[in-house]
């Protein structure tokens, strides 16, 4: 495969836009990973924005820890935590029809989260500015909403020729790695 088949494949994936996008029947953007699927393997099986104006840009989701990612008895890896809380709370500028990727991302785990339970987040945009996009997120257990992780973080908007860059600068590193080794 060469590198612009590469850059086709990622574009096809993402779609000639930053909307363009793979989903699920239940409104869920796929990553790259669970497009085969389409399935989001770290359980988010719903997500959609509230249409209450009152509360600026937020996102709700509904989500299962899978049983495959369980850490401790009946609890879900910290590592799972983390990583659906990065794929929601990223998934909020492309819920407004931007593409971004993650600069920083900050969890506390205030509770242990059950697995194979039905659980609730939401997420919402603190600031724009420039491209860098603020959010903030939290995991509830319902019914009371206990909450059990909370997140921020930074996230760059980004355009689809973002990956063509990284599969090109990918490459320079195996030329530099290949004339190294001569």
């Amino acid at each position: 495969m060469t590198q612009d088949d590469t850059a086709s494949d990622l574009l096809a994936w993402i779609g000639s836009d930053s909307v363009g996008r793979p989903m699920t029947d239940g409104g869920v953007t796929l990553c790259g990973s669970c497009r085969a699927s389409r399935n989001c393997r770290l359980g988010v099986t719903r997500e959609w924005l509230e249409d209450d104006a009152k509360k600026e840009h937020g996102a709700h989701f509904e989500v299962t820890c899978p049983r495959d990612q369980e850490g401790g008895p009946n609890v879900a890896h910290g590592g799972w935590t983390a990583g659906v809380m990065d794929e929601m709370l990223g998934h909020v500028p492309l819920l407004h029809d931007q593409m971004s990727v993650t600069a920083t991302l900050t969890v506390d785990f205030k509770k242990p989260v059950p697995v194979e339970r039905p659980l609730v987040a939401r997420a919402w945009i603190d600031k724009v500015e420039g491209s860098k996009w603020f959010i903030s997120g939290e995991l509830l257990l319902p019914p009371r909403q206990s909450v059990l992780a909370t997140a921020t973080g930074i996230w760059i908007a980004r355009d689809p020729s973002h990956f063509a860059r990284y599969e090109k600068w990918l490459a320079e590193q195996d030329e530099a790695d290949a004339t190294e080794g001569e």
